[in-house]
């Protein structure tokens, strides 16, 4: 997969824009921006993951994405000038650079081969938030959940004694959102997953237990 195709940066071009922009730090928990704010400055992660989420009009939090070192954040709102469309949330302590949304057009007119790298990023997200739509329609909340289990297993995944040990740290409220269920019914579907020794579960930790066998109930 291309650095463009999974949301990351070319290196030279990622090196260019964290250099114009101020570096900052934030714990877990921390919000780097809201839902509805204007857009008056750009992202890049640097270390550690952010998650990005939406409220439905209820209140209710859809988890959208989480997004890794070296993806931008909040570049579309830099560039059409309209508010973010999503909250940034730190999942753990993160590190990134900050730049002045000006700052960032400027980088690109400078840079009109980025203009097609952007494209493909967004292509990408949006192909991505199709999927998970058509999955929230056609596969039950098991389903669901089995399949974001083995997302996460093989993008924040470290083997453990044949197992699988998830890294990032969501809690099933977060999962919830990120399966379009409620807390509950993600609390009886990891049981049901458990009861069939395909994960063990602990405080804010999954580790897969059977990776194959995961993959085919999340089919």
């Amino acid at each position: 997969m291309s650095e463009a195709s999974n949301g990351r940066w070319p290196g030279t071009e990622l090196d260019a824009l964290v250099h114009i922009g101020v570096a900052k730090k934030y714990r877990r928990g921390a919000v780097l921006f809201r839902e509805g704010e204007d857009a008056s400055t750009v992202v890049v992660v640097r270390s550690g993951r952010v998650k990005i989420s939406s409220l439905t009009s209820d209140g209710k939090e859809i988890v959208l994405a989480v997004r890794e070192p070296g993806e931008v954040l909040g570049e579309l709102s830099a560039v059409d000038g309209e508010p973010r469309s999503a909250t940034a949330t730190a999942l753990e302590s993160v590190e990134i650079s900050v730049i002045d949304a000006e700052d960032f057009r400027g980088f690109l007119r400078a840079r009109p081969g980025l203009a097609l790298r952007l494209v493909q990023i967004v292509s990408s997200r949006l192909r991505d938030a199709d999927r998970k739509r058509v999955e929230f329609g056609a596969y039950d909340t098991v389903g669901r959940v089995a399949r974001r289990l083995v997302e996460l297993a093989e993008r924040f995944g470290e083997p453990s004694y044949g197992a699988v040990r998830i890294t990032l740290p969501l809690s099933q409220q977060e999962l919830a959102g990120w399966t379009g269920a409620s807390r509950e019914a993600v609390s009886k579907a990891l049981q049901q997953l458990r009861s069939r020794g395909l994960i063990e579960t602990a405080r804010r930790g999954i580790t897969v237990c059977d990776i194959d066998g995961l993959r085919e109930r999340a089919i």
